[in-house]
């Protein structure tokens, strides 16, 4: 028998110092099976990192042509897509194509320093591409603080991300390895 979902309640508070942006979301998501809590807890910094009022959780991990996250427009255009972990060179041209800015959350260590080696000449043409990594502590500490009901506070000054949920406080340093051209 499949295993279902396990269903997160999360109050995802955003203070953007850098982009002015202010607000709280109120996010029912859904943790595949498969999908650590470190990974989960990347998917809620990532959409507090890109946050808007058409900022949408996607399928992600269980369909394979939809990011993590998206944005689309009002006349349904995609705007951003958010993707997480190492997707191959083929979703990262094909992503590339669809949306008018990509950006690729990568974590895991040397997995993930290995995965950018091997593609990241390959990218240099994708002028919409940005890639950003998280450490392995940053993103293991994060993994510690998920819970069912989360009440999470994310503010972010100059690049500088502080995660904080109930009394635990962990600090995000995420490293730019491509900029988009914009």
């Amino acid at each position: 028998m499949a295993q279902k979902a396990t269903i997160y309640k999360v109050e995802l508070s955003v203070s953007d110092m850098d982009r002015h942006y202010y607000e709280t979301h109120k996010l029912t998501v859904a943790k595949h099976p498969s999908e650590t809590d470190e990974r989960l807890m990347v998917r809620l910094l990532a959409f507090a990192l890109n946050a808007h009022e058409q900022l949408e959780m996607t399928k992600g991990i269980s369909t394979d042509d939809e990011p993590d996250i998206w944005q689309k427009s009002l006349s349904d255009e995609l705007e951003l897509w958010v993707a997480l972990g190492q997707p191959s060179e083929k979703v990262v041209r094909q992503s590339s194509g669809k949306a008018d800015a990509v950006i690729v959350y990568s974590y895991g260590g040397r997995t993930a320093e290995m995965w950018w080696d091997k593609i990241k000449n390959s990218t240099t043409r994708f002028g919409n591409l940005q890639v950003v990594n998280f450490s392995e502590n940053d993103t293991s500490a994060l993994g510690k603080l998920a819970n069912r009901s989360l009440r999470m506070q994310v503010n972010i000054q100059d690049g500088d991300v502080m995660v904080s949920v109930d009394d635990t406080i962990v600090y995000v340093t995420p490293i730019i390895w491509k900029n988009a051209d914009q």
